[in-house]
C-alpha cells in the first residue's frame, strides 16, 4: 500500500489534526504559509495527491481512488478522526472521502469547488504542458517561454513551473514535471467531468468560494445542501479560484472561525 507524501506542522499539539489537499497540477508547497500559520493551533498535514508533487504515480485517478488514499494515509499515521480541507480537485477528494468514511471526518472544508460535474476546461494547459520537450529544453526559462505561447496568464505559468525539477538518471540530468502528466491527461474526464457520487455527509461542512471565481455559483447551493445538509457557504472577497493565495488573511480567518480556533 502506497502512502501519500506529506509535510507536517504542529506535530506536538494534541488536538484533532487538519489534513490539507491541493488542486490539479498543484502540490503541498502551495500551502506552505497556511500550514505554518495553522500549525500554531493544531497539527497540520499538507499532503500531495497521487500523481502530484512527491507522491506516488498511478494509472488510476478516480474520486474513489483519491478518497481511499486519504483513508490509507490516516491509517498509516494512526489518525482516527481529522478535519479535512481540499481545494478544487482536492475538494472533490475530501468530499468523496467524507461520503465514504464519515466517521473519520470531524469537520469538512471544501475550497472553491462543488460536488457537480464540470465541463472540461484545462485543455489549453494540458496542450501547453504536452508541448514541452524535455529532450531539448535546458532551463526553466526555456520551459516558461514554451508555456507562454499557449497560456496568457503569467501567474498560471509560474504556478505550473513550480512543478519543474531536475531528474537524474545515471550521469544525465534533465528537467521534468513532478506531476504525472500522462495519467492526468488520460483520466481528466474521470475526475473533472464527473460529479461526486451521490451520498449524504451529515457532519459540519464549510464551502469557501472566491468572490471572483465561477466555480461555485449561487445555483449550486441546492446540490451542495442535498449532499452536505449542514453546509455553510462563505465567499472570500477579492479572491479568484486560488482563494488562499489571493486573500490569505481573510481565508485563514474563515478557516480558524469554522474550526473554533479564534
Amino acid at each position: 500500500m502506497e502512502i501519500l507524501h506529506s509535510k507536517i506542522f504542529g506535530e506536538n499539539i494534541s488536538s484533532t489534526p487538519l489534513l490539507v489537499f491541493h488542486g490539479l497540477f498543484g502540490m503541498l508547497d502551495n500551502w506552505g504559509s497556511f500550514g505554518k500559520e495553522m500549525g500554531e493551533f493544531l497539527p497540520v498535514h499538507l499532503i500531495d495527491l497521487r500523481n502530484h508533487g512527491r507522491s506516488f504515480h498511478s494509472e488510476n485517478m478516480s474520486h474513489d481512488d483519491l478518497a481511499n488514499d486519504i483513508a490509507n494515509y490516516m491509517t498509516h499515521y494512526g489518525i482516527e478522526k481529522a478535519h479535512v480541507l481540499g481545494h478544487s480537485l482536492g475538494g472533490k477528494a475530501v468530499m468523496q472521502f467524507a461520503l465514504n468514511d464519515p466517521e473519520k471526518v470531524e469537520k469538512l472544508i471544501v475550497v472553491d469547488i462543488s460536488p457537480k460535474a464540470y465541463p472540461p476546461h484545462h485543455q489549453g494547459i494540458i496542450k501547453a504542458l504536452e508541448t514541452v520537450d524535455f529532450e531539448t529544453v535546458k532551463s526553466r526559462n526555456e520551459v516558461e517561454s514554451v508555456l507562454n505561447q499557449y497560456i496568457p496568464e503569467k501567474s498560471v505559468i509560474q504556478f505550473l513551473a513550480k512543478n519543474l525539477f531536475w531528474e537524474e538518471t545515471g550521469d544525465t540530468k534533465k528537467l521534468n514535471w513532478r506531476f504525472n502528466l500522462k495519467t492526468l491527461s488520460e483520466k481528466y474526464n474521470q475526475f473533472v467531468s464527473n460529479a461526486i457520487k451521490f451520498g449524504v455527509f451529515e457532519g459540519e461542512t464549510l464551502f469557501i468560494a472566491g468572490e471572483k471565481s465561477n466555480y461555485i455559483l449561487p445555483q449550486d447551493s441546492f446540490a451542495i445542501k442535498q449532499q452536505f445538509p449542514k453546509a455553510q457557504i462563505v465567499t472570500v472577497k477579492n479572491a479568484a479560484h486560488w482563494v488562499q493565495a489571493d486573500n490569505p488573511v481573510e481565508f485563514s480567518e474563515v478557516v480558524r472561525n469554522f474550526l473554533g480556533l479564534n
